[in-house]
């Protein structure tokens, strides 16, 4: 029972922290083609954001909501002073946010140091089988699932979800049926930049904070978003978090976090070679045949 147990929370634990990860960076990718290197330093301002508001005396939960809406507004900002300007061309948004990435880390850097106080975690531990478990990190897949059935029900049963969708499918004809296209790019990228900024305030007490606390979830959130394919923004992220959170449960807890973590690559690798499109994609030839 706790042999179960413990893969079970590895597992959940690992699942949440992909998705939440990636969810912010599949939105923007997936809707708007813009491959958003600062993402980390998005995850960095969000923490930043928790961690100060918090020691300011903000109730926790607050400061996370806070973090969202500060990094909505940021996300908005910057797609308007920097990123609608590289639409249609992938490479140099990539190279643009890339040096975004290194402005905003050196910045924290050199304002606020090397790091910054750390916050406690939440909600204390209990014990099974012997075992002592983080309480924060079962609440932490909780939210997942309610994050990710609130962007469900944001893009498939509301008219922004339409005309996001329709602008994404194709802005051209989107526009000729009076949608304002540059208008659902910003806010597109804001409610991006604004999970992103929720997934860094809510990995805050998890970590130490410093400008480099988003490089521990950049290279995860990628693996996420290419395995997950951009048919379909949230059943491919569901599927490939929860596929990889699987296979790093279980490699995790019989032979450690390192390799876990490498069985997690390895796994990506597979499903990039015989699902070349991503999971969504996959499913989606599956359901039309």
């Amino acid at each position: 029972m706790s042999t179960v147990f413990s893969v079970s929370y590895i597992f959940a634990d690992s699942a949440a922290f992909l998705l939440l990860s990636a969810l912010g960076l599949i939105i923007i990718l997936g809707m708007m083609g813009i491959t958003n290197m600062a993402h980390g330093e998005f995850m960095m301002l969000g923490a930043y954001t928790t961690a100060i508001a918090t020691h300011a005396g903000l109730p926790f939960g607050l400061s996370v909501l806070s973090s969202m809406l500060t990094m909505g507004a940021f996300g908005i900002i910057i797609e308007m002073l920097v990123i609608r300007r590289f639409y249609g061309n992938l490479l140099q948004s990539l190279v643009v946010t890339w040096g975004l990435s290194l402005v905003i880390s050196q910045g924290m850097l050199i304002i606020l140091g090397p790091s910054i106080p750390s916050l406690p975690m939440p909600m204390g531990g209990f014990s099974v089988g012997g075992k002592v478990y983080a309480a924060y990190r079962v609440f932490l897949p909780v939210i997942s699932i309610l994050v990710v059935a609130a962007m469900g029900l944001l893009l498939f049963k509301t008219r922004f979800g339409m005309k996001a969708r329709a602008t994404m499918q194709n802005p051209e004809i989107a526009q000729v049926m009076g949608v304002n296209t540059k208008a659902m790019y910003m806010f597109t990228f804001g409610l991006g930049s604004a999970l992103t900024g929720l997934a860094g305030a809510l990995y805050a007490p998890t970590t130490v904070l410093g400008p480099l606390y988003g490089a521990n979830f950049l290279a995860p959130a990628f693996v996420t978003v290419v395995v997950s394919g951009g048919t379909n923004i949230i059943v491919g992220a569901l599927m490939a978090a929860g596929i990889l959170g699987l296979v790093d449960g279980i490699f995790n807890y019989w032979f450690g976090a390192v390799i876990g973590r490498l069985a997690l690559l390895t796994a990506t690798m597979f499903v990039i070679r015989f699902f070349p499109s991503g999971l969504s994609r996959w499913l989606a030839n599956r359901r039309s045949v």
